[in-house]
C-alpha cells in the first residue's frame, strides 16, 4: 500500500485549476447517449467515475465493470435498462457488490424494464436485457439515494408515455435532483416539479447540442478547509472555472464556510460563465456550527474534520445516506478522527456531534485510513497544516480529483512518497 506523508507550508497562496464537476459530467454524458448526438460535451471531468461511463458508452461491451463508481452504477442501470443497446452485465468493485441497487431496479421493472440479479438480491452484479420502454406514473421513497431518481428522471424524454414520478415521504438531496432537472432541460428535455412531490417528464425528445461542463464545488471544499486551517492570516486561494448561481448543490459551501471563517470574492458573476474565485480569512468563526446535510451530504466528512481541527462544537443531522458510500462514511470518520483525539458522537445512523473535548494530541504523524472512499483523503489532508499527517492509499482521490496531490504539490506541500 502506498502512503503519502504530508507538511504544509507556513504560507499558502496558489491558483487552482479545478476538475470539471463530475456530477454535471455523468449527467451529461447520458444524456448525450440518449440523444444520439455525435460530439461529447466539452471540459469532460477526468475522474474515475466519469471515465467509466465514457468507456461503456464508447465500447459497448457485454461485460460492463463499473468499478466503485456508485453513480455510474445507478445512472448506466437506467440507461441500459430503457434502450435497445442490447444484453449487458454490470458489475463493480466488491464494495460495489454490497451496495443496494433493489429500488432502483424494482422501479425499472415497473415500467417494464428486463433486469435479473447475477448475485445476491438486491445488489449488483445486474443481468439487463435492454428494450423500449413505455414509461407512465411510477411512486419511488423520496428518501432514498437521489442517484435512483436522477437515474430514472433522465430516461424520461425516451419513454414512449414520458414519465410522472411521485416521491412519497421525505425527499432528501433535492440539489441533486434538481441538477438533473436543470441538465435535462438544457438538452431540450420537458421535465419539471408539479408539485411539492411530483416530477412530470414528457415524452419530448433530447437535441443534441454542444455543452461546456462548469467546474465542481464540491472539489473546492478542500481548498476553503486549507484557508480555514491555514496559520497563515494573509492565505489565499484562487480557485478557476467556478460559476456564481452554479446548479450544483455543494455551491453551497461557499455559506458554511463563511461562518467558519472564509470569505468568497468572484471576480465576475455574469450569468452562466465560469470564473475565478478568491478565498481569504474574514477573521470570524461562529463558536458552535449546526447543520442539516440532508441537501448536501458530500460535504459532511469536510466539515465533521474542519470544525474539529478549528475548534468548534458541532451538530449535523441529515447524514443517513453516508452509510451507504463507498465506505461507511460515518464510522470511518469516527475511527480517523478517534486517531487524533477527537470523539465523535453517532445518533441513530443520521446524526454526528462533536462537544469541543479532545484528549491529547499525538505526538507522532498520523496515519489516517482511506477505505477506497476518496473523500476521506480530500477531507484529511488538510489537516497537515495543522500537523504532519499520513494518507494511506492516496490514490483513491482519481475517483473525483485526480490531480490533488499536484496542487498540494504547487501550493507548496511537500507530498512524500513512503
Amino acid at each position: 500500500m502506498t502512503h503519502y506523508r504530508l507538511n504544509a507550508p507556513t504560507q499558502l497562496s496558489t491558483l487552482v485549476k479545478l476538475p470539471s464537476s463530475k456530477s454535471i459530467s455523468n449527467r451529461a454524458l447520458i444524456i448525450y447517449a440518449l440523444s444520439d448526438c455525435c460530439i461529447l460535451p466539452d471540459n469532460l471531468s477526468d475522474c474515475d467515475d466519469t471515465e467509466v461511463i465514457i468507456r461503456a458508452l464508447r465500447e459497448n461491451p457485454y461485460i460492463i465493470n463499473i468499478g466503485a463508481a456508485g453513480t455510474a452504477m445507478r445512472f448506466t442501470t437506467a440507461f441500459l435498462a430503457a434502450t435497445a443497446s442490447g444484453e449487458h452485465v454490470l458489475t463493480g468493485t466488491e464494495r460495489m457488490k454490497h451496495r443496494p441497487i433493489g429500488i432502483l431496479v424494482n422501479a425499472l421493472r415497473r415500467l417494464g424494464a428486463d433486469i435479473s440479479y447475477e448475485g445476491e438480491e438486491g445488489f449488483p452484479p445486474l443481468h439487463i436485457n435492454g428494450r423500449r420502454l413505455d414509461g407512465g406514473q411510477l411512486e419511488i421513497d423520496g428518501n432514498v439515494s437521489s442517484q435512483y431518481i436522477s437515474a430514472l428522471l433522465m430516461i424520461g424524454p425516451v419513454l414512449s408515455k414520458g414519465l410522472t414520478l411521485r416521491l412519497i415521504g421525505d425527499i432528501i438531496s433535492r440539489p441533486y435532483i434538481d441538477l438533473t432537472l436543470w441538465t435535462m432541460r438544457e438538452f431540450g428535455a420537458e421535465a419539471e416539479w408539479t408539485s411539492v412531490d411530483t416530477i412530470e417528464v414528457k415524452p419530448t425528445p433530447y437535441r443534441p447540442r454542444t455543452y461546456f461542463i462548469e467546474n465542481d464545488w464540491s472539489a473546492a471544499s478542500y481548498w476553503y478547509e486549507m484557508v480555514a486551517l491555514s496559520p497563515d492570516r494573509d492565505a489565499e486561494v484562487r480557485l478557476e472555472g467556478l460559476m456564481d448561481g452554479s446548479k450544483q448543490g455543494d455551491s453551497s459551501v461557499r455559506y458554511l464556510f463563511s461562518l467558519l471563517g472564509v470569505k468568497t470574492k468572484f471576480d465576475s458573476r455574469k450569468p452562466g460563465q465560469p470564473t475565478t474565485v478568491t478565498l481569504k480569512k474574514n477573521g470570524h468563526c461562529v463558536p458552535r456550527l449546526e447543520y442539516d446535510f440532508v441537501n448536501s451530504p458530500d460535504l459532511a466528512q469536510t466539515f465533521v474534520v474542519t470544525c474539529c481541527a478549528l475548534g468548534v462544537p458541532f451538530h449535523f443531522t441529515g447524514l443517513q445516506t453516508l452509510k451507504i458510500k463507498e465506505t461507511d462514511r460515518i464510522n470511518a470518520l469516527k475511527t480517523e478522527l478517534a486517531k487524533l483525539g477527537y470523539d465523535i458522537i453517532d445518533t441513530n445512523g443520521s446524526e454526528l456531534s462533536w462537544e469541543g473535548k479532545r484528549q491529547a494530541m499525538p505526538d507522532s504523524p498520523v496515519c489516517i485510513d482511506t477505505y477506497d472512499d476518496h473523500r476521506m483523503a480530500l477531507a484529511f489532508a488538510p489537516l497537515a497544516l495543522q500537523q504532519p499527517i499520513v494518507i494511506n492509499n492516496p490514490h483513491v482521490v482519481t475517483k473525483s480529483y485526480p490531480q490533488f496531490w499536484s496542487h498540494l504539490r504547487d501550493a507548496g506541500f511537500i507530498v512524500e512518497e513512503e
